[in-house]
């Protein structure tokens, strides 16, 4: 629940660079998003994600994922968790994490996780949604967040932003374009979902 400064808490979960959860802090700092992030977790040692989180002093954990290369195992699961709830987190948000989130945590926190997906979910969802575009001749592409469920981003949809698939463009550069729309519209999500729990609590 929010501190005395009313602002809500947020853990981030991630597995790369984690730019969305910059534009997250970003929105943050700028004082468009009245939260903290308060834990940041990665199941890849090395992500970048867990650099931005020491170097903006949160405290920043692995998750042990028990050897497994892709699966996200139950036990991991019910320990993330319990962090998350000890660290008082109000909204979970995914950020390029690459594993499926299933029961243990979708129960701790039900519609209280959020995804963002690099396209117009439900089209091409998976990995390199932007490739799968640019290789189908797509005229149109985008990114969308989403509350999790159990399927690979199915969960219903929060907010969309469109971007025109150029003639000329590359899986890079129609990339590079939709990651300006996410880093815009995650934190735009997360003030909708936070507004939506606040009235009915």
């Amino acid at each position: 629940m929010p501190d005395g400064s009313g602002k809500f808490k947020l853990g981030v979960l991630g597995s790369g660079s984690g730019s969305n959860m910059q534009a997250i802090l970003d929105a943050i700092e700028e004082g468009s998003l009245n939260a903290e992030i308060v834990l940041v977790l990665s199941d890849n040692p090395d992500a970048y994600i867990l650099e931005r989180a020491k170097k903006s002093g949160i405290p920043a954990e692995i998750i042990d994922c028990q050897g497994y290369k892709t699966r996200f195992p139950d036990d991991s699961q019910k320990l993330i968790a319990e962090k998350l709830k000890d660290h008082g987190v109000d909204i979970v948000c995914l950020a390029g994490f690459m594993r499926l989130v299933k029961q243990p945590m979708l129960d701790v926190f039900p519609d209280r996780i959020l995804n963002i997906h690099p396209s117009l979910l439900p089209a091409y969802p998976g990995l390199m949604a932007w490739q799968q575009a640019v290789e189908d001749g797509a005229q149109e592409s985008g990114c969308t967040v989403h509350y999790v469920d159990a399927g690979m981003d199915t969960g219903p949809v929060i907010l969309q932003a469109r971007v025109p698939v150029l003639p000329h463009d590359t899986a890079d550069s129609l990339h590079a374009r939709i990651q300006e729309q996410e880093h815009q519209l995650y934190p735009e999500a997360i003030k909708l979902v936070w507004k939506k729990l606040s009235h009915t609590q």
